[in-house]
């Protein structure tokens, strides 16, 4: 499902389409006019935008103008007055995928043309990810996720150091770059190190670098990931596993940004922007003695907190359908896809691994499909941890309905009939889930 912004300067219209839009499972919001609605586009990513042509301080012609020259991944839906077609027109000449017509009176018509333009971009986002290797995108819309987002937007606009928590394969790794990528170090170097993978002695020198001499093997100067990292944004994985004496040397390039290559004594300015990650719980380390407390504190200038998979169902599908292009694009088979049984057995799943095992069982599947789609049976699952919800058990391969209404009936009982939890724990709206429950007679 897709995150959406209605732009709208009649409450009623803004209200009308808002309601078809989420009983299709969308998440919305709402702007009275184009100056909010770019400001909520500067705050938070949207995957399609329904705009009325026709408003005060900022019209939908000029809210398109702006929105196709700084986001054009975002696809604009123009609501057209009868008598304005020829703005409508216009529009569509200046990159809107469609207009309709107000006053909207069918929520069907409405909602075929809005999946219709989500569609593209979904497809578009999956044939850039397929070309350029790039990381996949942070979101696809999952409730949990806004605030997230919303955060690293605001932080990139500043040089603050920031702090990602999270279960391991949670995507700390993406919101990192996504973070430098929105921030005003953009064109710098993104340089990433993972702490627990180099011992303390390399580490440092990978960090730090080494002047001639320094130790044996040392035979020329070497310039640090940090000094390579000049106007950049240094990625500092792995935090809770740095050892005690790094602790320290870091604690002083924070504080005093410099420092001295190893064996040298020449002041090495770091111009960098910190972000820091970890799954562990650094507070708890601080209370054993395993983690220094003034480097916690500066590294926690801005924390955030990325949810596990599990709390962010809605962007199972489509995440899975991304990676799949992938990882199909790497086996040489592009054609591999994923069926609709296979969809929503993966959106039943506990994920305890997170991102990094969806992307391992779909790497699985794909070895392992005989054809081009990739069906429930062939989703090569491991066996969970116990008191998840998943999709072995009690719930059965069959159609997308049948998944769906186990995947519902386990989160009720799971959460002893508690319909917003369970909600929750589907990672979809209460609203939603009413219908669902309406449609399936529980």
């Amino acid at each position: 499902m897709a995150r959406i912004l209605v732009v709208d300067d009649e409450e009623g219209v803004r209200t009308f389409v808002a309601d078809a839009l989420e009983s299709d499972g969308h998440t919305v919001e709402q702007a009275s006019d184009g100056v909010e609605a770019l400001a909520r586009v500067g705050e938070q990513s949207f995957h399609l935008v329904v705009s009325d042509l026709r408003m005060p301080r900022m019209d939908g012609l000029q809210l398109l103008r702006a929105i196709r020259r700084d986001q054009p991944e975002i696809e604009v839906v123009v609501l057209t007055a009868h008598g304005t077609i020829e703005s409508a027109v216009e529009a569509m000449k200046e990159g809107a995928f469609d207009f309709l017509q107000k006053p909207v009176e069918s929520p069907a018509a409405l909602r075929l043309l809005v999946n219709r333009a989500v569609e593209r971009h979904r497809l578009s986002a999956l044939r850039e990810a397929a070309a350029s290797g790039t990381e996949p995108p942070l979101s696809y819309g999952a409730p949990s996720m806004v605030p997230v987002e919303r955060a690293l937007r605001k932080v990139a606009a500043t040089d603050a150091t920031v702090l990602l928590l999270g279960e391991s394969g949670t995507g700390k790794e993406v919101a990192a770059r996504a973070l430098h990528r929105w921030s005003a170090r953009a064109a710098g170097p993104f340089v990433a190190i993972n702490c627990a993978a180099l011992s303390e002695n390399l580490l440092e020198s990978e960090l730090f670098g080494h002047e001639k001499g320094a130790f044996t093997g040392a035979h020329a100067r070497q310039r640090g990931r940090i000094e390579l990292c000049e106007g950049g944004t240094f990625f500092l994985d792995e935090i809770g596993e740095l050892a005690p004496g790094l602790q320290a040397k870091l604690l002083r390039v924070l504080q005093e940004k410099r420092f001295e290559r190893v064996g040298g004594r020449q002041t090495v300015e770091a111009n960098v922007r910190w972000v820091a990650a970890t799954n562990r719980d650094l507070p708890a380390m601080i209370r054993v003695g395993s983690f220094r407390e003034d480097l916690y504190h500066r590294l926690a200038v801005f924390p955030i907190q990325l949810p596990p998979l599990r709390e962010r169902r809605t962007d199972i599908g489509p995440l899975a359908e991304t990676l799949l292009v992938r990882i199909a694009a790497a086996l040489g088979r592009p054609r591999l896809r994923l069926g609709s049984d296979a969809v929503a057995a993966l959106m039943a799943g506990a994920w305890p691994g997170n991102v990094r095992e969806l992307a391992n069982v779909l790497e699985r599947s794909a070895i392992l499909a005989d054809g081009e789609e990739i069906g429930a049976d062939d989703l090569n699952l491991l066996p969970e941890a116990p008191g998840t919800l998943t999709t072995s058990g009690d719930i059965t391969a069959g159609t997308m309905e049948d998944v769906e209404r186990q995947a519902i009936e386990r989160a009720l009982a799971a959460s002893d009939g508690n319909r917003r939890r369970a909600a929750a724990m589907l990672g979809i709206g209460l609203r939603t889930l009413y219908e669902k429950l309406k449609r399936y007679g529980l």
